[in-house]
């Protein structure tokens, strides 16, 4: 059961108080360069992404914000460090959500000053911790950026915000050891009222970065923990999306989509299975529906009608050809080299 956090409304997005689990993700262009900015937007948008946060480094990219936030399909969040005057020109922006850390921001009257604009706007904030930029007086205290620092660090950085009456708050405490990463998010969701956005930093790129994302992610969330993901990815940020679908259906927590299930084929296996389960994860991969939908593609009589009864729509392997399943019951057999074109016939109807 996941925990029932306090929630937050970014530009419409609803985050945490058992609204579904929103997917974010974050641009790798310069805002100052708008278009390139809006196309990312707009592909992470295509790619099923709930918020989209860009870096914010200086006023130029403040201003650029404003333009990109009037064009943007997506509530858009603005990451701010070192310069208040920033994240107060981000609101002005129009940004639905800041990302700050208070602790490098400055005095208490500049974290007063973000935190009385937000709340006139509206605007929630997130507070952000990670365990490359935990102040050096905690490392020292805690030797090093242990679960104690991160937690340290994450609840003055809260009180910091709470002291002038600001609770319009979303939480992350990120490391790139996955296991420092799982254990800090479960003190955290035992000790803050806050809807947590969790995700591993630095994963890395390609398979090792998904993997430590699967782990860390979905283990949180398999935890009831978790109200907001990022999936850290080098490279292009739509990968991220596609990540982060992969394991909220891994652990049953996807609003929509469909689901692929596929076996690992062995020895009995009289079918081209690799290539059809390929085929039909690159076909289903950016349909559109809002429901939730799980798709069979099994080898052999083991598994395979068990499986494929189980799932919306099914294929169940026999020699080169396939028993297609629809709702539980046997339609028809199609030859092997029909039987992705037979399945996509019988999904797109209840998309």
């Amino acid at each position: 059961m996941r925990k029932n956090t306090l929630q937050i409304n970014a530009g419409g997005l609803l985050i945490g108080g058992g609204a579904p689990i929103s997917i974010q993700s974050m641009t790798n262009v310069p805002a100052t360069d708008v278009e390139a900015s809006l196309a990312q937007i707009n592909a992470l948008c295509d790619a099923g992404c709930d918020l989209v946060r860009l870096a914010v480094p200086d006023m130029d990219s403040a201003r650029a914000f404003a333009l990109i936030r009037q064009r943007s399909p997506l509530p858009l969040s603005a990451d701010i460090h070192f310069d208040y005057r920033l994240a107060l020109a981000a609101v002005e922006a129009g940004a639905d959500k800041i990302r700050i850390n208070p602790g490098n921001i400055g005095s208490e009257d500049r974290i007063r000053a973000v935190a009385e604009a937000c709340g006139k706007a509206g605007v929630p904030i997130r507070v952000g911790v990670n365990s490359g930029s935990v102040r050096r007086d905690i490392l020292e205290k805690c030797g090093g950026p242990t679960t104690e620092a991160l937690l340290l660090c994450a609840e003055e950085n809260i009180k910091a915000l709470e002291k002038y009456g600001f609770r319009d708050i979303c939480l992350s405490i990120k490391a790139s050891d996955v296991s420092r990463t799982i254990e800090a998010n479960l003190a955290a969701s035992k000790a803050f009222p806050y809807p947590l956005h969790i995700g591993v930093t630095e994963a890395g790129a390609g398979e090792a970065g998904r993997l430590r994302s699967g782990i860390g992610i979905g283990a949180l969330l398999a935890m009831g923990v978790g109200d907001t993901v990022r999936v850290s990815l080098t490279g292009d940020p739509v990968k991220e999306i596609y990540a982060a679908k992969d394991i909220l259906a891994a652990v049953g927590l996807n609003k929509s989509g469909v689901n692929v299930v596929s076996c690992p084929t062995c020895g009995r296996t009289k079918v081209c299975l690799e290539e059809v389960a390929a085929e039909v994860n690159a076909a289903v991969k950016n349909l559109k529906t809002d429901k939730k939908l799980t798709v069979a593609v099994m080898g052999c009589i083991v598994n395979g009608p068990g499986e494929a009864r189980e799932a919306d729509v099914g294929l169940a392997g026999g020699v080169d050809e396939f028993l297609l399943f629809v709702k539980g019951e046997p339609v028809r057999k199609v030859p092997a080299d029909h039987a992705v074109a037979a399945l996509l016939d019988e999904l797109r109807p209840m998309l």
